[in-house]
């Protein structure tokens, strides 16, 4: 089925599955099919805040004081906490919304999405109280070689699960032709390669994220690069939700309560799924064993 921004064939949306039903016409919030969404949408609204709150001018004297290895890894840990959130801002919105059915997902990943531009505002925030060129800074996160070898970690599945809607949307099921190449275009590779996404996702909120923070609170303990640590804290707060709406997704299609085919997938995909996240452990101490060689 083409993606319409609103599709004038009316239906049931308490019927349509989370993903790949009919696309959103009416943002009707009277009746949902999954309640929980409609609750972490309000809970992050009720947590918005901005960078700008957050008095973060003690860290300038704090960093500047730093030995050259500490503030290498201070700044490393930021860079890569922007890489994150420079993919978050944008990839559910893109990767995710074309697919949704349901109002409540639909204004969920909009909200999860938008919170993640906050985050991102924060690290410029930060970045600019304490260096007195940010460029160096930015400029260098796609330069270095191991930041960019985590982002196409990253952005590896969310790009194939883009590049996959968009061939289902313009040329539909079945074999065609596509820039040379002959692609089988198929719902059922579709909805694996989203359980994979989420998968991923998944792995991202829950892991990857906290390992950053846990380095920026490191400096906290030591009444160090406070102001930092505070808005750290407000992210991590944002993150525990957004992993809940990650982990209530994965959990609705892997137990059959939205799409049966998806709960038949995940069997499926057990092994192929597990495999990945031994993979992200070892990544995540090789990142951590970079960051403090090179620091060193």
């Amino acid at each position: 089925m083409a993606y319409s921004t609103f599709t004038q064939n009316k239906n049931d949306q308490l019927k349509e599955p989370m993903f790949l039903g009919q696309p959103v016409n009416v943002a009707r919030y009277d009746q949902q099919k999954f309640e929980i969404f409609e609750k972490l949408i309000e809970k992050q609204l009720s947590f918005f805040w901005r960078p700008e709150e957050v008095d973060v001018s003690s860290d300038r004297i704090d960093y500047n004081k730093l030995p050259e290895h500490e503030k290498h890894i201070f700044i490393s840990n930021l860079k890569y906490q922007t890489l994150l959130d420079s993919i978050q801002g944008r990839s559910p919105n893109v990767a995710l919304l074309p697919l949704v059915s349901l109002p409540e997902i639909e204004t969920w990943i909009e909200t999860w999405s938008f919170s993640e531009t906050i985050h991102s505002r924060s690290y410029t925030h930060i970045i600019r109280n304490i260096v007195n060129d940010p460029a160096v800074v930015f400029d260098d996160i796609v330069e270095n070689e191991h930041i960019l070898k985590r982002a196409k970690d990253i952005a590896h599945y969310y790009d194939k699960l883009i590049e996959m809607t968009n061939d289902y949307h313009r040329y539909g099921e079945g074999k065609h032709e596509i820039k040379g190449e002959t692609v089988d275009v198929n719902l059922m590779a579709l909805k694996k390669q989203l359980y994979l996404c989420l998968m991923s996702v998944n792995a991202l909120e829950a892991i990857r994220f906290y390992v950053s923070f846990a380095c920026s609170f490191a400096f906290a303990e030591r009444e160090l690069m406070e102001g930092n640590a505070k808005i750290i804290k407000l992210i991590a707060r944002d993150e525990a939700l957004h992993l809940s709406g990650t982990q209530h997704m994965l959990n609705l299609l892997r137990n059959g309560q939205d799409d049966f085919a998806s709960c038949k997938l995940r069997k499926k995909r057990k092994m192929s799924v597990l495999p990945s996240s031994k993979t992200l452990q070892s990544k995540r101490k090789s990142g951590q064993n970079i960051c403090l060689k090179t620091a060193l």
